[in-house]
This record gives C-alpha cells, structure tokens and sequence, in this order.
C-alpha cells in the first residue's frame, strides 16, 4: 500500500480561473497520477473525477470559487478506485453545482464537445466526458440526479452507466438533491464502466441513502421486449429523429420485440423535479452556502436553488406523494416489457444556442432524463450512431432497479453492433467481454441437418430463439440420409445404422438458451424427432433424427454428404415435362 498524500496540482489548470477550449475540461490536473496502490483490479487505469467529488488534499469548487473547500479524506467512491489500483489525473469541469445538461454554467469555462467543439458537450459532468472521449483517461466519475451521467456520453459517443440509487456510495459527494443523486461513471466501453461498478458498489453507512443492493444477475431474455415511448419529440430534429428508428431497428436485429407504452407517467415525475416543491432539494443541498453568498452563484443556477426557498414542509410532502402515485402508474410498463429505450438527449445545440437559451434548451435535453432517479431506475447510456452532420446520437436503456448488470449486457451487444469508433479517439472497439458479475445463461447445443441449416427455411426458428452457430461439422460415419417424400418445406431423415453401412453427413451446431428449447422441439413434426448424434470427432451432441419406418421409398441422398448438396442437386436438375 502506497500513503495517501495531498497530490502536486499543475500551473495554469490550478490556478486560473476561465479558460478555453479543451482546456476548460479540467478544474485541476495533477502534475503526476495520485496513486494509493499498484496492484489490484483497475491497476495501470487512469480516470478522472467530477469536481464535487472529494479528492483529499484538492480543493472540492462544485465549479463555484466561493463554495470551494480542502477535504482531509477521499470520498468513499475515490478511495475505492484508489485501493483498486487506478490512478487519478485530476478533477473535472462541471455545471455549477450539477445543476444543468449542457455543461456552459460553469466560471471555469464551457466545456466543448469532444466530435464538434462547436457544440455543447452535455452536464453536468462535462468535464469528465469530454476527458474520457478525447482518451486523456480510461474511464471518470460523474453524478446523475437529472441525466448528468448520461446526456455528456450520449452527446460525446462515450457509454454513461447510472447506477441504481445508492448502489454507489455518494459519501463525500457535494449533493444536489441528495435523496436522488447518484455517481455515474464513464467510460470508453460498457464492460470496463461494469469493471469499474463491481469495484465502486457496496453498502457505506456514512452515507445516508446508500443501500445493499442485490443486482439481478441472469441476462435479460434473448427474445426481449423494449420499451418505446408513445410520444417522442427531437425539438425539429430530423436527423435525431432518423437515428433513433435506426437505434430501434437494431433493437429488433438483436432479438427485441418493441412494445409502445403510454410515457405519460414518466413525463409527469420527470416535471415535478423543477416544477414542484421537489426543487427545494436544490436549495436544502447548498443552503448553508446559498443563504449567505447568493451573488456567488451564477445564473441561472442562482434562479434554480433560489427557486426552492420559498416551499413548505406540506408542500414537500405533497409532491413525494404525487410523485409515488405517478411511480405506481409508471411501474406497471414493466409486465409488459423487459427495458424502456429513449434518446440520450433529442437533439445538439451549439455553445452559441446554449447561452442565448440556456433555460429552454437545457431542458430540451432533458426530455428523457429528469424522471429515472425519481422513480428509482437504473440506466445505460450507449452510443448509437453517427448522424449524417457527423455528430453522435445515443440511446438509453432503463430498466428497475437492480437491472444493472442486465443493462449492461444488452448495452454491450447494442453498441458493439454499431460498429462506431471509440469516443472521439477514432480507435476501433475491443472484442466483446463477459459482462463482469452477470451469471451466463444456460444453453442447449443442437445440430441441424436440414430445413433449419443457416439460410434455410427453418432456419428462423432458431435464430428468434436467440440461438447462434457454433461450427460447421459432420456425423460419424454411421448414419445413413434421405430425403423425405411429401414433406414442406422439403425435409431430409438421419437415421443410425450399423457400422460399416452408412455414412457422415454435414451439420451445423446451434446454441439457444435453454429456456427457448421446448418451444422449438414442440415445433417438430413427426417422423423427425430429437436424439443424439453421434460426430466426426467422436463427441456427441443432441439433434435431429428420423423414425426408420418413414424412410421406406424415401430417396437415399447419404452418397451427397449432405442436404446442401441434395438441394442444390435438386435446383440444377431440369423440370420434367
């Protein structure tokens, strides 16, 4: 174990307030990485953290000078990370005391987006997406109370994992409403921001709304469901709009079913967190502060918390039950599907729209966001696309609590069937890994000989099952092979005999998760059935064969070696008169 030491803060970055540019992503640098260990699960990685985080020794600024404290200790996340062998560069820039979307609320300067510096980079955690898109660190911590964790990575082609609430320990974390913020990571690809989670997760009783959690650790169904709202809206935005029914139909590529729900429920609790007495949550963060050095806060951050002063207790108490209500209507989409899937944000806006706007377009990017914390949600944000402007388009995966991991293992096939290059690095996507944590489904191999062979037929039958092609190979010598007279789609028959009288024939092998295997024997007619094959390589495996008696006059095609060749035979044969 290395001691902890306050870290060397660098020049300009440490000192200066304003800068711009890609400058204006980082509050302060460390002159060196601050290390507490070498060895450990995230050893060798670099990340950075959001700058109302607390790293000891470092001014925490929640990007407001007059706020800014020197804490004696790490916040728990940070020291986690620490112990696990990853090395901090420094602290992030971000919308002054997490409070917006788009990442220019802040004096140290607006945060550009990291494909087109003309645009906005999402928030709040501006900073620390715009570090990990531009590969200055492997992954960042953030925070989430509104979508801060997911909107910067939708906008910056970078993947934004918004844990379950208290799943993360926010000790040491200058709150915004505290009873629904949440620490984010970022993070370059899905299994490293779950790497990063296994290490950051567990129960801290120094922080009032953690919780011990026990993640649902089974993959979501192949044959999935998702959600998709009824009404959506991009502000204008056609190309979003476009990219959002590619992101759907890759969905459906995947094995999903889209299902329509009535986003009603949802629209309303993402409103009461600025439009009721929730927003005093706001105030009641930084109150001890606001009260006495309210010029101090710009605006319109200062509108905001001050807009939470003036709220009863009763009217505190009246908007948590509204918002329960409307939790008991939402929760109920969740008979009918398996993930809720919505635009990261609806639309871009550039630096220059932003600040002529800032209230109006900042909530426009938070058309999807705002209602996920308050109904105790957990969410994915993955990249999606590039549009034709060539700037990124995300999606967002919701599910319940707990669903985390599950997530992740959807998020991961989804963004590496993109095909999109990391970030704003241009570097290719590493193979896919196993989800850390999440348990692997149970499968059931079967071999093809027939109508269900890739591109055949029935071959339908188990890809909607989720099933995939594991090799091409072929039966011991032992089996003799006809073709079926009578049958629709034409059929073949594999029946064993004796040693010495037969011969192999071509199969594929296919994987299907166990849980879809009835369903696809209960579509085999009689005379073919399941049994096991006896291969090449003197392994056996479970696949199709035929009842003797239904080969009496059938064809004999076992001399072909199989049934691409008959069909193929077949076509080429001239019609008869």
């Amino acid at each position: 174990m290395v001691q902890a030491s306050s870290p060397s803060l660098s020049g300009p970055r440490a000192g200066a307030l304003r800068r711009e540019g890609p400058a204006a992503a980082w509050i302060t640098a460390f002159e060196g990485p601050l290390r507490t260990a070498f060895d450990g699960p995230l050893s060798g990685l670099r990340f950075a953290v959001k700058d109302n985080i607390d790293v000891a020794g470092v001014p925490t600024t929640a990007a407001c000078p007059g706020f800014a404290y020197r804490p004696d200790h790490h916040a728990t996340v940070v020291q986690k990370l620490l112990d696990a062998g990853a090395a901090c560069l420094g602290k992030t820039n971000l919308d002054q005391f997490a409070c917006g979307l788009n990442g220019t609320r802040s004096p140290y300067g607006e945060v550009p987006n990291a494909i087109n510096p003309a645009y906005v980079s999402g928030g709040s955690s501006s900073g620390s997406a715009y570090a990990v898109a531009t590969g200055q660190v492997d992954f960042a911590l953030g925070t989430d109370t509104a979508g801060s964790g997911r909107v910067p990575a939708g906008l910056n082609n970078i993947v934004g994992l918004k844990p379950s609430k208290g799943l993360i320990s926010a000790q040491g974390v200058v709150p915004a409403a505290q009873s629904v913020d949440c620490v984010s990571i970022f993070a370059p690809t899905v299994v490293l921001a779950v790497r990063v989670l296994q290490v950051a997760m567990g129960h801290d009783m120094k922080d009032p709304y953690s919780r011990a959690l026990k993640l649902a650790n089974r993959p979501l169904p192949f044959a999935f469901r998702f959600g998709v709202p009824d009404r959506l809206t991009f502000f204008g935005d056609s190309l979003a709009q476009a990219a959002f029914d590619e992101s759907v139909q890759r969905l459906r590529d995947l094995g999903g079913t889209p299902v329509t729900i009535d986003y009603t429920p949802l629209a309303q609790a993402a409103a009461l967190l600025y439009e009721s007495a929730l927003v005093a949550e706001r105030y009641a963060a930084v109150r001890s502060f606001f009260d006495g050095r309210e010029q101090d806060v710009m605006e319109p951050v200062r509108g905001i918390i001050g807009g939470g002063c003036g709220h009863s207790a009763a009217d505190y108490c009246e908007a948590q039950t509204q918002l329960r209500a409307l939790g008991q209507v939402a929760d109920a989409m969740w008979e009918r599907i398996d993930v809720l899937v919505v635009p990261t944000a609806p639309t871009h806006y550039t630096i220059a729209q932003m600040l002529a706007d800032p209230v109006a377009l900042n909530r426009n990017l938070g058309a999807y966001t705002n209602f996920v914390n308050l109904l105790d949600y957990a969410a994915l944000s993955v990249p999606a696309t590039m549009r034709r402007d060539g700037l990124p388009f995300g999606i967002t995966l919701i599910g319940p609590c707990a669903s985390d991991l599950q997530l992740a293992d959807l998020g991961q096939r989804f963004h590496h069937a993109t095909g999109l290059p990391v970030g704003a690095t241009g570097q290719p996507l590493p193979a896919p890994e196993a989800i850390p944590g999440l348990a692997p489904e149970p499968t059931v191999q079967v071999a093809v000989v027939g109508a269900h062979l890739s591109g055949m037929p029935l071959n339908s039958q188990l890809t909607e099952r989720g099933a995939r092609l594991l090799r091409t190979t072929q039966t011991a010598p032992d089996y003799r092979f006809y073709a079926l007279p009578g049958t629709t789609p034409p059929k073949p028959g594999l029946v064993r005999v004796p040693a010495g009288t037969g011969g192999a024939v071509a199969l594929e092998i296919w994987e299907m998760p166990a849980c879809h295997y009835g369903s696809f024997v209960a579509l085999i007619p009689q005379p073919l059935g399941i049994g096991t094959l006896k291969l090449a390589d003197g392994g056996t495996v479970q696949g199709f064969l035929c009842e003797a008696l239904a080969t009496e006059g059938a064809q004999d095609i076992t001399a072909l070696g199989g049934w691409r060749a008959y069909m193929a035979q077949r076509a080429a044969a001239p019609v008869q008169p």
